[in-house]
C-alpha cells in the first residue's frame, strides 16, 4: 500500500511539474508574439519614413522629393484615417499612368515575390493571400502612427 501512494505522489508531482513548464512555455511564447505591422514598416518604410512616420528616415536626404509625414494622414484627411488610399499606395500595384510616376517602391509585388517570412509555407498558402496579409498589418501599423 504504501509504494502505491509513493507511486501516486511521485505522478502528482511529475504532472504539477508538467503543467508548470506548460505555464512557463505559454507565458514565454507570450513574450514572444511578432508585431507583424511593425516588423514590416521598420524593415520596409522607415528607412525613408523614419521610426516615428515623420519623413525623417536616414535615406530622406538621398531622394529627389521630400518624404512625407505620415503621422498626419488621418488629420489631412478630415480625421478619418483613409485605409484604402494608404494600402493602394503600399500596394502599388494599380498605378495609374496619369498619376505620373512612382517613386514610393511597389511593397505589393515585392511581398508577392517572396514567401511569407512568418509561415515557411506552414500552413500552406499563397502568394497573394501572404501579401495581402502583409500589407494589411502595415496599413494598420501607420494608423497606429497617426499623431493623436
Amino acid at each position: 500500500m504504501k509504494i502505491a501512494s509513493k507511486f501516486r505522489k511521485a505522478a502528482i508531482a511529475r504532472a504539477a511539474l508538467v503543467l508548470m513548464g506548460a505555464s512557463a512555455a505559454t507565458a514565454l511564447a507570450a513574450d514572444k508574439v511578432v508585431d507583424v505591422g511593425k516588423f514590416e514598416y521598420e524593415g520596409s518604410c522607415a528607412v525613408c519614413h523614419g521610426i516615428t512616420g515623420k519623413g525623417n528616415g536616414p535615406f530622406m536626404g538621398q531622394l529627389a522629393t521630400r518624404v512625407p509625414d505620415i503621422t498626419v494622414l488621418a488629420r489631412n484627411s478630415g480625421g478619418v484615417f483613409p485605409f484604402d488610399r494608404v494600402y493602394q499606395v503600399i500596394d502599388g500595384r494599380a498605378e495609374l499612368k496619369a498619376h505620373g510616376p512612382r517613386e514610393m517602391p511597389i511593397w505589393g509585388r515585392s511581398f508577392s515575390l517572396q514567401s511569407s517570412a512568418f509561415f515557411e509555407n506552414y500552413p500552406a498558402h499563397d502568394r497573394e493571400s501572404s501579401a495581402r496579409s502583409r500589407i494589411l498589418a502595415l496599413t494598420e501599423y501607420v494608423y497606429r502612427l497617426q499623431a493623436k
